[in-house]
């Protein structure tokens, strides 16, 4: 069997096990999951910041996200199509929303800006800072294209039930830099 063809059959069986683990995490989950995001941005005060809406049975950074809406210029992803990196939308609490692609909320007036960080969801992680997605390579696009030009802080965001203990991966996966769940903050150093 091809190595790639092998990596995405391992992906496709551990992301069936990641939403089952999230839909289990979702279902408990009291509402305050977003804290320990919250008091981590705060430290960013003044940067860009790029979350997400949440679909499904995401974490939900909404409440991080507001909150750093009174202090930063805050957007959300929007899918330019299949092989395209994201770009990001200003993004306003109340503010106005239709759907994108893949019928996925985006703000009507779409201001676009560059992010310096960015809370991105996930279906699995684990300990290495490797992030599992749902498969269109849309954020790993996206962070080697701004990391080609910029600094840019990758926060993964995910209940602790998300986590693994190896993920399998490819050479386009990018690492994250800090992973962030409803129970800890987990910081990588990359360049060891």
């Amino acid at each position: 069997m091809d190595f790639n063809l092998m990596i995405q059959e391992l992906k496709k069986k551990v992301r069936k096990e990641a939403f089952i683990n999230r839909q289990k995490a979702f279902s408990a989950d009291i509402g305050n999951s977003a804290s320990l995001l919250s008091s981590f941005l705060a430290g960013y005060r003044g940067v860009p910041i790029a979350g997400y809406l949440p679909i499904k049975t995401e974490i939900d950074p909404l409440s991080a996200m507001e909150e750093a809406s009174a202090h930063s210029l805050v957007g959300v992803p929007v899918v330019q199509g299949n092989s395209k990196p994201l770009k990001f939308a200003r993004w306003e609490p109340g503010c106005d929303l239709k759907k994108g692609l893949f019928d996925v909320q985006i703000p009507v007036n779409s201001c676009y800006f560059v992010p310096e960080v960015l809370i991105i969801p996930m279906v699995g992680f684990d300990r290495n800072g490797e992030r599992l997605g749902y498969g269109g390579g849309f954020y790993d696009r996206t962070l080697e294209d701004l990391r080609s030009k910029h600094a840019t802080l990758a926060i993964g965001f995910a209940y602790s039930e998300q986590e693994f203990e190896n993920l399998p991966l490819d050479h386009t996966d990018q690492k994250l830099d800090i992973i962030i769940t409803e129970r800890e903050i987990i910081e990588f150093n990359h360049s060891k």
